[in-house]
């Protein structure tokens, strides 16, 4: 969409979600704004100091998303640079292919599951187009459970995004990994922040949320019913 962009990838998870109104507002409670939304509804991408996350309206998903679902996905500029890193590293799949917002990428990641990459546009047809202030003290950061952490990390490094032990990007965000040893791997939605975890509580007790603050860890369960962790970060 409309802007300037010298990055190269940037994490967006994507949550289907039966009321993006609602999760928008939730999510503007967690230092996101909108960036861009479809004209006609059922799409918004939100900002944050580092990172993004898009909300996808779940009855219109094409590929049967569920209301709650979190999908790891991104945005990049350069797609055609990822994919030779990508199958550089041996992920031989990785495929570039037109669609009617743009161009986008796929590859199979380490625990078998797609992971797309939509290209950078600047075609604001159709959309909405916001100029957000971006809450620097906020970033983006799912959490990936997965039984293969160290490939894991390997294949977000091609990507150029840490997991949430290292360094994050300026504005790329990064991903969180934990590891399972039996049992499902999932995505969840999650962020860090420099913002004291007592002022975000108090900011979603006073919207209706019911948080808890242990550590330096804050937990809400989001509109959509699924776990949130927020970690302070120093």
């Amino acid at each position: 969409m409309t802007g300037s962009r010298t990055d190269d990838c940037i994490v967006r998870p994507l949550r289907f979600t039966d009321d993006i109104p609602v999760m928008r507002g939730f999510l503007e409670l967690l230092g996101m704004a909108p960036r861009v939304e479809a004209q006609g509804g059922g799409w918004v991408d939100m900002v944050s100091g580092a990172g993004m996350l898009a909300l996808h309206e779940a009855a219109s998903s094409s590929t049967s998303g569920r209301p709650g679902q979190t999908n790891l996905s991104f945005e990049g500029v350069d797609l055609d640079a990822l994919a030779a890193r990508l199958t550089d590293a041996g992920w031989s799949d990785a495929t570039i292919w037109d669609e009617a917002y743009g161009r986008v990428l796929s590859v199979t990641d380490p625990s078998g599951v797609p992971i797309w990459v939509d290209g950078y546009s600047d075609d604001d047809y159709g959309y909405r187009v916001h100029v957000p202030d971006r809450d620097r003290r906020w970033s983006v950061m799912p959490v990936r459970s997965t039984a293969n952490v160290e490939e894991y990390a390997r294949f977000l490094g091609r990507f150029g995004l840490p997991d949430a032990g290292g360094d994050a990007p300026t504005l790329g965000g990064h991903v969180g990994l934990v590891r399972v040893e039996s049992g499902p791997e999932t995505v969840r939605l999650g962020f860090a922040t420099e913002e004291p975890l007592d002022d975000v509580a108090t900011r979603l007790r006073a919207a209706g949320h019911d948080p808890t603050v242990a550590g330096r860890q804050l937990t809400v369960v989001d509109p959509d019913g699924q776990p949130v962790v927020v970690n302070a970060r120093p």
